[in-house]
């Protein structure tokens, strides 16, 4: 793999990555699946269909493309490895902020139902992730991608 990631270039090479961090994702069993399926929806799907027109949910949508971008690089470093959970740390501010919000925004309309939901799907994931940055810290560095026939 190394004489032809340096052929694919950096665009390829992060290409690359894309597509192993997909695979890993789609890998994964499936109470995890439906876990990731709940924070695209909830910081990607939802904010773009119902809210694009809000900048809380503006910044939602950006926080988390801006996490798969970082997730996808430390998948070209790393691999598929407990390190992906540092991607999240964007949701760190991110929570504080949309906490700030929730003093303006009632939590009795359909935007602030979402906000408050983003909120909690969020600091779940961030319990994980801080769990598993840790684990790599600590040691447990393998690419957890299995390869399949």
């Amino acid at each position: 793999m190394g004489a032809m990631s340096a052929r694919l270039g950096l665009a390829g090479r992060f290409l690359q990555a894309a597509l192993r961090l997909t695979r890993g994702l789609l890998g994964m069993a499936a109470p995890w699946r439906v876990w990731l399926l709940a924070l695209v929806l909830a910081n990607l799907v939802v904010p773009l269909a119902m809210f694009s027109d809000r900048p809380e949910a503006r910044i939602v949508i950006a926080t988390f493309l801006a996490g798969a971008t970082l997730m996808t690089v430390l998948t070209m470093l790393t691999g598929f490895s407990r390190l992906l959970g540092l991607a999240h740390f964007f949701w760190f501010p991110l929570l504080y902020y949309l906490w700030t919000r929730t003093t303006v925004i009632g939590a009795e309309e359909p935007y602030g139902l979402w906000l408050r939901t983003v909120m909690i799907v969020d600091a779940i994931s961030l319990t994980i992730d801080v769990t598993d940055v840790a684990r790599y810290l600590a040691g447990e560095r393998a690419d957890l991608l299995r390869e399949r026939p």
